[in-house]
């Protein structure tokens, strides 16, 4: 591999990996830092031949999400890949190298009123991390997820070689389901390089209200309420960052200036129904939005991650509340039903603590399968995520996955084993 690699090494692309470049606690060989399309492909293409497998990292943001791979000889980092190549203010369309980051791109379209609609809260996520991870924050509510925003993708798949799919204009559609698989694939099928998008009119202003709550079922009253009602939120967002303390829900209109004010002044009087509302001012707008999607955990913490239907979101709340809630800290995407939670993990040393860690999230797990919901485990040590399936019981798409997975990588270089079922 460093033989075929040696033209990148020439021009300082290659380094050796240090305990730093670790995936979790899985120790690399080299790693590459590609410019350009060309140059991943040259990189993907010499650790094919030599039969090693490769864990792309972008901005190291969503690292911790999934298994520990299997092996990661090589790492590719998307950081030289950083250029917005094309900005068509007029069509509302952006292209841009995958490991440009998300902050960057939004100041370099903030000049034309413009912003790519994804607010995912960890800082320095990628726009190529965003995709694979299918990451998405409290403004999903209104602009939908990626999914919903990406129009074209350039990938480099596990042998080197470059496919696209979709286009430049968003109602081009040829080959948008391709792009919609690589959404969320976390590395497993190859390397997203480029990136397109539709973009959106930043919002001129902003108006938030907030909601005291001291009941679970208040969180679901006062979001159906929103929900059915003309007015349109950007987020409907809880918080409750101690046991201890009071809950709060926080609703964001944003658009021009009469209009979120309005708005906002319908949604105080509509929510004060429910409980004690409140329409913020400036200065506690400027502090609501700046806490905005914060996840409710740290690096060296456990974070939990739990999808059910909006309307189940009351529920799901009560059933793990004696699981995790009475001791951990809470965030909920109340309008997309949505909840993370952050907590102390067990001491590794105890096997019986771990033991019980395990026994608490299968438990869980059964009491959201019956809310059609499920839980993964997106923040963990790896000594945790040995003993934890992290994913959950994949179902029936399994099988289909694998196909794809063998259709795209059928040498499993591309992350072995980080995704759903081992995949």
């Amino acid at each position: 591999m460093a033989a075929a690699l040696e033209g990148l090494e020439r021009e300082g692309l290659v380094r050796p990996a240090t305990e730093a470049d670790a995936v979790d606690g899985v120790r690399a060989e080299l790693v590459v830092e590609p410019a350009s399309v060309e140059e991943a492909g040259q990189a993907l293409r010499a650790a094919h031949r030599a039969g090693k497998k490769v864990v792309v990292v972008g901005g190291g943001s969503k690292l911790g999400l999934g298994n520990a791979p299997e092996r990661a000889e090589l790492i590719l980092s998307t950081a030289r890949m950083n250029r917005v190549l094309e900005h068509a203010a007029g069509d509302l369309v952006v292209k841009v190298q995958a490991g440009v980051r998300l902050a960057d791109l939004q100041a370099a379209l903030a000049p034309a009123g413009q912003w790519l609609a994804l607010d995912p809260p960890e800082p320095g996520a990628t726009a190529g991390g965003v995709v694979a991870a299918n990451a998405s924050g409290p403004r999903r509510l209104r602009y939908g997820t990626v999914r919903d925003l990406i129009i074209g993708i350039t990938m480099v798949l596990a042998d080197g070689t470059v496919a696209h799919a979709g286009g430049k204009v968003v109602k081009n559609v040829a080959g948008y389901d391709l792009a919609k698989l690589f959404c969320g694939s976390l590395g497993t099928l190859g390397l997203i390089a480029e990136a397109t998008f539709r973009l959106h009119p930043r919002p001129a202003a902003a108006a938030v209200v907030t909601l005291e709550v001291e009941r679970f079922e208040q969180v679901g009253e006062a979001t159906r309420r929103l929900l059915r009602s003309t007015l349109v939120p950007s987020a409907i967002e809880l918080a409750w960052p101690d046991p201890d303390r009071s809950r709060l829900l926080t609703v964001l209109f944003e658009g021009i200036r009469p209009g979120v004010e309005a708005q906002a002044a319908g949604a105080a009087r509509l929510l004060g129904e429910v409980g004690a509302a409140e329409v913020l001012g400036p200065g506690g707008t400027e502090a609501a939005l700046s806490q905005l999607g914060a996840p409710p955990w740290e690096k060296a913490e456990v974070g939990i991650k739990v999808a059910v239907p909006p309307a189940e979101l009351p529920g799901a709340l009560t059933d793990l509340w004696t699981g995790w809630l009475g001791h951990g800290r809470v965030a909920a995407h109340a309008g997309t039903g949505v909840l993370e939670v952050g907590l102390e993990g067990p001491d590794l040393g105890n096997a019986d603590q771990v033991e019980a860690f395990v026994g608490v999230v299968a438990k869980a797990r059964e009491r959201l399968a019956a809310r059609h919901g499920s839980l993964v485990v997106t923040e963990a040590p790896p000594e945790l995520k040995r003993a934890v399936d992290v994913w959950g019981p994949p179902g029936d798409a399994v099988e289909l996955m694998r196909r794809v997975k063998l259709q795209f990588d059928p040498d499993r270089q591309m992350s072995p084993g980080r995704f759903v079922g081992g995949i």
